[in-house]
């Protein structure tokens, strides 16, 4: 059975969606504490953007300093708008959506939030369109430095095409950035064929192991989370509608890597971050078990090197060894329940 369309998504959050406040779960409600430099951006956002902003995280990653950045699903635009101070001048930021209630909002803003920032000329644009077809809004291959989406992908009826056109559009060793719902389960057609339930970014959440196949299957065979915590449902009616079924919000990123293995392999290689990021200069976290303690050796696996060294971050960490040597499977264990000969290097893998 076929789940909610396209149109009827757009009816839900353009129509009958007037803010935040109507909506009858935290599904799509930031749960997650927001960084204190972006809360202090967010303090100068407009505030009929951030009331009809619609979010399960807080997906905007660090080091985005001159980048390109995609938000998929921009909406009001209150991630465009963040991502767009964070990137700077020299950077640019593009929203895409198809809803053109929410466009409005976001396109009246603009020269607002430019003064606020202190921009002489815009860095950000909003382009009506689908995040199944990035090529209709003029988004071309190899562009763009990092994409980020809040709580809108679940909202696709088709997720094949949402991740090819998104890892099209990356560049070699951009970055997927994303928050979404998923589920420890597959979702039954009653609770994708629900209008609300789909409205409310519960339908269309995809079962996480579905999610790991399909990106293996676009030959991205490591993703990294960065948080998770269960969805409350809260509503006596959607709980009962949803059942069994167990949702999640997870942070999740991924990057556009031809390196990645299905399995973190050891090569006995070693990171040391340099503590040069701005707002992270004692410590960064590429995922919720690979923290990076500035100047401090950690062991790390193959594809945890590449995500740290054949990107944008490269230039925050000195990475040594290659792939020459092979050791065997990397000890994915924490490093506190090892007992061999380097437990004092940390690391651990995915």
């Amino acid at each position: 059975m076929a789940s909610v369309g396209l149109d009827q998504v757009k009816e839900y959050y353009g129509k009958i969606l007037k803010g935040n406040r109507d909506l009858k779960s935290d599904a799509c409600c930031t749960t997650e504490v927001i960084p204190a430099h972006h809360r202090e951006i967010i303090s100068q956002i407009d505030d009929e953007i951030l009331t009809k902003f619609y979010g399960c995280g807080s997906p905007i990653p660090l080091a985005l300093d001159g980048c390109v950045v995609v938000d998929l699903g921009c909406g009001t635009g209150r991630d465009a708008y963040l991502a767009s101070k964070l990137v700077g001048p020299e950077g640019r930021v593009i929203g895409v959506d198809m809803t053109d209630e929410q466009l409005d909002v976001a396109n009246r803003h603009i020269g607002n939030q430019m003064n606020r920032f202190g921009f002489l000329r815009s860095n950000v644009e909003f382009r009506k369109g689908y995040i199944e077809d990035l090529r209709d809004v003029g988004i071309e291959d190899n562009s763009v430095d990092v994409i980020i989406s809040n709580c809108v992908i679940n909202l696709s009826p088709d997720k094949e095409a949402v991740f090819s056109e998104i890892f099209r559009v990356l560049k070699p060793g951009g970055e997927l950035y994303f928050s979404d719902v998923f589920t420890g389960r597959r979702v039954p057609d009653s609770v994708r064929k629900d209008p609300v339930l789909y409205g409310e970014c519960l339908g269309g959440a995809m079962y996480i192991e579905d999610f790991r196949r399909l990106l293996c299957d676009l030959g991205k065979s490591d993703f990294r989370v960065v948080s998770k915590s269960r969805i409350n449902l809260e509503d006596p009616e959607i709980e009962a509608k949803a059942g069994m079924v167990d949702f999640y919000s997870i942070t999740i990123r991924a990057f556009k890597l031809d390196t990645l293995e299905d399995i973190c392999e050891d090569y006995g290689q070693t990171a040391v971050y340099q503590g040069t990021i701005q707002e992270s200069p004692h410590a960064f976290a590429l995922d919720d078990h690979h923290k990076f303690i500035a100047g401090k050796p950690t062991l790390v696996c193959g594809n945890t090197a590449s995500m740290i060294q054949d990107t944008r971050f490269g230039r925050h960490f000195d990475v040594r060894g290659d792939r020459l040597t092979h050791y065997g499977p990397f000890d994915c264990s924490p490093a506190a329940g090892r007992s061999d000969e380097n437990e004092d290097l940390g690391g651990a893998c995915c």
